[in-house]
């Protein structure tokens, strides 16, 4: 059997719960750490850095052969790419519309709480510089956290818990740790200089985000491949942008 894990960091890591668990806990630990305090000073450049580092993971530790083993390789059924994107705008709009209809677009709604956060944006952007601001975070939310999300929850971190709990059990557990770390995001908000937990609406926003993160491993398994997963959670967060510019910002 070919190696998977690097020589230099086989004395560390293997693909087993413990290397899935700290996986999960560090990268859990210094993004909601960093999330949080970039709520504070509406600087997100840090947190980019925890997405890079999620996705530069896999070719620092693993061999060619573990990274076939996370799914890095081509799509095996390309067919499934496109129902992919499609899945993954569909859910976010079912997340907005829900979050919609019970709370409008008052910070209670995690959109327009998100959308707050875009301190660099105008109050009335024009229609030409709505539409630079949205292609500039649409690129960035299309890149760095489905890339690093999914090489690190639906890549080599559920292939290390699926080795004790099966790919059933490793998706569940995967799922859990990705929506407890967007508790950051919202959920635990940060409102005219005081920090609030709101239950309801947290409640929704990690049930949402435990949900998508299923639809993602479902791509991730039906194309055969990562990329499945990475082209789902890009165009989840496409459709966020989209809305939060051209929605809650309107």
């Amino acid at each position: 059997m070919l190696p998977t894990i690097r020589a230099p960091f086989r004395r560390f890591l293997a693909f087993d719960v413990r290397t899935g668990i700290l996986l999960l806990v560090v990268f859990g630990i210094v993004r909601v750490a960093l999330v949080l305090q970039a709520n504070l000073t509406g600087s997100y450049q840090l947190v980019s850095f925890v997405f890079v580092a999620m996705a530069v993971l896999p070719w620092v530790v693993l061999t060619r052969e573990g990274r076939r083993k996370i799914g890095i390789v081509r799509p095996s059924r390309w067919r499934w790419i496109l129902p992919a994107a499609l899945a993954g705008g569909i859910t976010m709009l079912a997340v907005y519309a829900a979050a919609t209809a019970f709370w409008g677009r008052t910070v209670a709604n995690p959109f327009a709480y998100i959308a707050g956060t875009y301190t660099n944006v105008p109050d009335s952007p024009s229609d030409a510089d709505r539409l630079t601001y949205f292609l500039i975070y649409a690129v960035i939310a299309m890149l760095f956290s489905p890339i690093g999300e999914e090489l690190l929850y639906r890549g080599l971190a559920h292939e290390s818990l699926a080795s004790r709990l099966g790919n059933r059990g490793a998706a569940l557990v995967d799922a859990g740790a990705f929506a407890a770390t967007h508790l950051a995001h919202f959920g635990i908000v940060y409102i005219a200089g005081v920090w609030t937990f709101l239950p309801l609406p947290a409640l929704l926003w990690v049930v949402a985000m435990f949900l998508s993160s299923l639809v993602f491993y479902v791509f991730r398994v039906l194309t055969g491949s990562i990329l499945g997963a990475i082209v789902a959670h890009a165009a989840f967060n496409l459709a966020m942008t989209y809305v939060i510019f051209y929605s809650v910002l309107a």
